[in-house]
């Protein structure tokens, strides 16, 4: 199955060394493999984190001209996940997403995305300087969430954007939801581009085959995975896969030399190590655990009043080819509140902290790190919920259709850096907008940068709020006023 031998952990055996040989440090950082450490905190940790927090030297390499354990490391783990080449990023996969942006668009080239980007897409492509097209995802106006583009969709974007220089795709959903990638792959690369794919919520996919199917395999480019959010690195730890077809290897390495810091964590690289080797030699039996109790979860849920979660039978609505079990998003406005109090129940009163929530919902992310008894406390916590909310309040109001994409006259890069000044939301038809606006559900954007505000889109704001759904994204949080870029 695996070309090289992914028992291997090389940058964590050259830091177990370095910790071996009781090297006396004269290099940075400052607490000396811990001597200088704040007491109390040092407690805390205890001292194995400090003993391999070093910094760049020949034992343990260097991330941005790798020859040793680093890239050791990162040939690993593109032999794990089917990469030609890998490389690790402890910028998170903001920072990779926008190394993967930088690497295949620049100024002025057309990128084409979905409009319901993660903010670090809209930073690559300011950074960049490319001019995006938006392809809106399908909707599912029940749950208030975004699903996948349709491959449809994206054809059509490319029919009317020959000269596009790639196509960037979200799969899958931070719900878990997946389109079908391998046919839009297809379609991209019959226009001789890279297919690149923000894959943060889905570093999982490649090891088990109850999950839908990972970039990789089904020909994307470049993709970014949270190697941090689903497996065992730690926070900030990511990973980016190369394809070298439509992809230089070299150039990669370039950009995210420009945006990752010259003194990595060395931790984080280490973390990123060994949950490769945990993924790749053990990913199929811990996923099937990780599945088989957010199954269990998703089915009592269901059966209690006033709660809904989404699975299997939503395969075949448009934009849903594949779902991600492991995600248990869990609807609550059968019950009359929102998500985001759901959300502050579960915290405040229960103790158990949910990974996001917005107007409908709230999402409790699953991994081979949960436990039966922690699935219990929130099932039992959501029948008291149950018995508490059930008929106080009537159902949560229906979702807004959002308004047409506006006409872009500004790239975001220019509407970013120009000049701007705050005016009345009402006063603002006709201008360019100098920020975003977004909608809960479900967390598109009605205006980008560089956009021109209309009368639709200020009358259906005006609708959200009196509806009481949940408007942000200006520098005003009543969403009052908004920043138009002068003329």
């Amino acid at each position: 199955m695996y070309k090289l031998n992914q028992n291997e952990t090389p940058l964590f055996d050259a830091l177990m060394e370095y910790v071996a040989r009781d090297t006396v440090p004269f290099h940075v950082p400052g607490h000396k493999r811990g001597h200088g450490v704040d007491a109390e905190f040092k407690n805390f940790l205890g001292e194995n984190a400090f003993n391999i927090d070093v910094t760049v030297f020949k034992l343990v390499d260097s991330l941005h001209h790798p020859t040793g354990a680093i890239k050791e490391a990162q040939a690993l783990a593109a032999d794990a996940y089917g990469a030609d080449a890998s490389f690790f990023s402890i910028h998170g996969t903001s920072g990779a997403i926008q190394a993967m942006i930088m690497s295949v668009v620049g100024a002025g080239d057309t990128l084409i995305v979905p409009r319901n980007v993660h903010k670090s897409v809209t930073a690559g492509i300011i950074l960049s300087g490319a001019v995006p097209v938006y392809m809106q995802p399908e909707l599912d106006k029940n749950l208030g969430i975004a699903n996948g583009v349709l491959p449809e969709t994206v054809e059509e974007a490319l029919k009317e954007n020959p000269h596009a220089k790639a196509v960037l795709i979200i799969n899958p959903t931070y719900y878990g939801v997946s389109t079908d990638l391998k046919r839009i792959a297809e379609i991209v690369h019959s226009y001789d581009i890279p297919l690149i794919v923000d894959e943060a919520h889905g570093p999982h996919l490649k090891f088990n085959d109850k999950l839908p199917m990972s970039a990789m395999d089904a020909g994307a480019d470049l993709c970014t995975q949270s190697t941090h959010k689903i497996i065992g690195a730690m926070t900030q730890g990511s990973i980016l896969h190369v394809r070298t077809k439509y992809v230089d290897v070299a150039r990669v390495q370039q950009i995210l030399n420009l945006l990752q810091t010259t003194s990595p964590s060395y931790i984080l690289l280490a973390s990123l190590d060994t949950s490769r080797r945990q993924i790749a030699l053990e990913g199929k039996e811990l996923l099937d655990g990780a599945i088989n109790l957010a199954e269990y979860a998703r089915r009592e849920i269901n059966n209690i009043p006033g709660f809904y979660c989404f699975g299997k039978e939503l395969l075949g609505n448009p934009g849903v080819y594949a779902i991600d079990p492991t995600k248990i998003c869990i609807t609550c406005r059968d019950l009359g509140i929102t998500g985001f109090d759901l959300d502050m129940i579960l915290s405040n009163k229960y103790h158990i902290q949910m990974e996001l929530s917005d107007l409908y919902n709230t999402l409790a992310v699953g991994s081979f790190g949960d436990t039966k008894e922690n699935i219990d406390k929130l099932l039992d916590a959501l029948r008291e919920i149950s018995v508490e909310y059930m008929h106080k309040s009537p159902r949560k109001a229906d979702f807004i259709d959002i308004p047409a994409i506006p006409k872009q006259v500004l790239i975001p890069r220019d509407a970013f850096y120009g000049n701007k000044t705050s005016v009345p939301l009402e006063d603002s038809v006709g201008e360019v907008s100098g920020e975003f606006l977004m909608a809960y559900p479900p967390g598109i954007p009605i205006l980008c940068p560089g956009e021109v505000i209309t009368e639709e889109i200020v009358n259906y704001v005006e609708d959200l709020k009196k509806t009481g759904l949940y408007v942000q994204g200006t520098e005003d949080p009543m969403v009052e006023n908004i920043l138009v870029v002068t003329k």
